[in-house]
């Protein structure tokens, strides 16, 4: 138990955060990625990132936030 606390607070969310605020999150950054993969290069030099950037952004599981 200690170790999974421990986890919850290491990924940045307070541990009063709810089960179905954090999944809502999850898939909040999942949907950004998926949208991160598909700008064109010039949206990307207008964030500062390159292609390779942005894939392994977009590779990223969707609970890895």
């Amino acid at each position: 138990m200690t170790q999974a606390l421990s986890s919850a607070s290491s990924c940045g969310l307070p541990r009063s955060t709810s089960f179905a605020a954090t999944l809502r999150q999850a898939f909040a950054v999942y949907a950004q990625r998926r949208t991160l993969a598909k700008l064109d290069t010039d949206a990307l030099d207008d964030l500062g990132l390159s292609r390779a950037e942005a894939q392994k952004e977009a590779n990223r599981a969707f609970w890895d936030f």
